[in-house]
């Protein structure tokens, strides 16, 4: 019997595969520099190799990355993170302080090692003390040689949007985690920016067909997006081919991306503006003077003016539910395991606000997550082990697995899962309420590994559990991963006990910091079910306290402080002085 003709393409394929692909090699040294993106503020940035922005990663199909380290910030840890990249077979590398491995101390290096099979558009950035938004962040870009949308476009273009900070983040989350902050306002950015500057030109040939690969970093914002008198065939979101799809708007929120295609026009005496606009119901109070736009500029003719971009009268973007993803997988719906995660924001006794699923807020544990998995055996399949306050879900190898998530908080949410992308089969309007199993489910849905719920509603997320690693589950507005709004998935933990190996510089970067690597999550390496000494939280508030009775307790320990000010100052003043010097809180 003869193989048939499929099959010996097949073959050919892999075989073309494995000639080709390559080691793709990158030396980052991470360190600090000063930078001004929005010509405001020039401030102490991360950088690489004493530049920032930082480079991109690219890579094709097949390839191996290997990312050497060294952490030269003297005084922080770091760790890069390779968002919707799935680490199939390597979760050690997926680059989570505190889950895959220790944090980079200062004047260590640190490898990461790993095989990208998926095609795509995808980010990098630290996974470390909410350190991303002070420059550690930077597009990866997968090439696909067997794309399907290969030859139907000229060029690629890597667009960036972020918002950005004028103060560093240490301050910024001192202050956001604090009972000063009892609602748990969060910082609103300075500035918008796109491929990390404004103002930017794009220089564009008429009647070219460009893509362009469309990366949100930023820490907070989400951003609207629009191409003036140009319409955008979405291609690709978080990594998944989609059926062609035509937008005047798109939405991005913090971590998603798109691949669009735009067609220019054949008339060369106008250039056109390129519109983010940071979506402001986020914030919780509108600074004065605030610019939530950043404008570049399409450009066909450099002798002719630069546009003034055009009022938008409403924001209406495209509905990214209603995608369709080209290799048309099908619902997955004989469901194994369903399990609902709750959003709510609350405070605790310390007087901060905090971010909840369940009513578990997330805490570091001592031993990281996987070497957890890696070091307790059998009792790797309980989640006890680590720790109350990881918010720990155990999953075997091949279940299909159903979040439901209802989110009780009056802001929206993007949620990101590590290791997998998911199917989007329900996501409700606003203020729809929890969950109450009464939808009519798409038949191909929707897929990606960032997905935004709407607030006070709901959403249903399905994947199968086919990558046995250690993967989060977190909203990806930077502000809520620091109060604690994660969830840690364990996939099939005695599986990685009989396939995972850990390099050596991974274990000596716990080892610098003392940090242990075996054990439950208290680092109990005898009885596994002792959790005695792990991480908490702070305590429960104490009862009959509220946001407001916080608030008002804060603002009359400041007027007293404020007062007691006053009164040193006009004890020790000078006779004549008119005005006391200011207090800084």
């Amino acid at each position: 019997m003869f193989p048939s003709v499929n099959a010996c393409l097949a073959a050919s394929a892999l075989i073309y595969g494995i000639v080709n692909a390559a080691t793709v090699t990158y030396d980052f040294d991470v360190g600090w520099v000063v930078a001004n993106p929005d010509g405001l503020f020039p401030r102490q940035t991360i950088g690489i190799n004493g530049q920032w922005p930082i480079p991109p990663i690219t890579a094709n199909v097949g390839d191996r990355v290997v990312v050497n380290v060294k952490n030269s910030l003297q005084n922080q840890t770091t760790s890069l993170h390779f968002h919707g990249i799935y680490q199939n077979g390597s979760t050690q590398m997926d680059g989570t302080s505190g889950v895959s491995h220790c944090p980079i101390p200062p004047n260590s290096t640190f490898t990461y090692d790993f095989k990208v099979e998926q095609p795509g558009t995808y980010w990098y950035h630290s996974h470390e003390g909410g350190q991303y938004p002070d420059g550690l962040r930077g597009p990866l870009i997968i090439h696909d040689p067997e794309s399907p949308y290969k030859g139907q476009y000229d060029e690629e273009i890597v667009l960036t949007l972020s918002d950005w900070y004028h103060d560093q983040m240490p301050g910024l989350l001192s202050f956001f985690i604090s009972y000063a902050n009892p609602t748990g306002a969060e910082p609103v950015p300075n500035s918008a920016l796109m491929n990390d500057t404004q103002n930017l030109t794009v220089s564009v040939e008429p009647g070219k067909t460009y893509m362009f690969r469309i990366v949100n970093m930023g820490a907070f914002a989400a951003q609207y997006l629009w191409f003036e008198e140009h319409t955008m065939r979405i291609v690709e979101v978080d990594g998944i081919y989609t059926e062609e799809a035509e937008a005047d708007m798109i939405y991005l929120t913090a971590a998603q991306r798109y691949s669009v295609l735009i067609t220019m026009k054949n008339d060369t005496s106008t250039n056109y503006a390129i519109v983010g606009s940071m979506d402001q119901d986020l914030f919780d109070a509108i600074p004065d003077g605030l610019n939530p736009n950043v404008t570049s500029f399409l450009v066909y003719n450099k002798d002719a003016a630069l546009p003034t971009p055009a009022s938008a009268d409403e924001f209406d973007p495209f509905d990214d539910f209603t995608l369709v993803p080209s290799d048309g997988e099908v619902l997955l719906d004989k469901v194994d395991y369903s399990f609902n995660l709750d959003v709510a924001m609350k405070n605790l006794g310390d007087g901060a606000n905090y971010a909840f699923f369940n009513d578990i807020t997330y805490v570091r544990p001592k031993v990281p997550t996987l070497y957890t998995a890696l070091t307790t055996g059998m009792s790797a399949s309980d989640p006890h082990v680590y720790g109350d306050h990881v918010h720990a879900v155990v999953l075997e190898k091949g279940q299909v697995v159903e979040i439901v998530l209802n989110n009780y908080d009056p802001g929206k949410h993007p949620f990101h899962l590590h290791g997998h992308n998911f199917q989007t089969v329900v996501r409700s309007a606003e203020e729809a309420g929890p969950y109450v199993n009464n939808e009519t489910f798409p038949q191909v849905p929707m897929r990606r590994d960032t997905v935004l719920v709407r607030p006070n509603g709901n959403m249903v997320l399905r994947f199968r559990a086919d990558n046995p690693g250690i993967w989060l589950f977190h909203c990806h507005i930077e502000w809520h991963v620091a109060s604690g709004l994660v969830a840690t998935l364990i996939e099939a933990p005695l599986e990685l006990q009989n396939s995972l190996n850990i390099p050596q510089n991974h274990y000596d970067a716990c080892t610098k910091q003392n940090i242990p690597v075996a054990g439950n999550a208290a680092g109990n390496t005898v009885d596994f079910m002792n959790l005695e000494g792990q991480t908490l939280p702070p305590g429960p508030i104490p009862a009959g306290f509220t946001p407001k009775g916080i608030v008002a307790l804060v603002f009359s320990i400041l007027a007293a402080f404020l007062g007691m000010a006053v009164i040193s100052w006009y004890g020790a003043g000078d006779i004549g002085k008119k005005t006391p010097p200011g207090v800084t809180i």
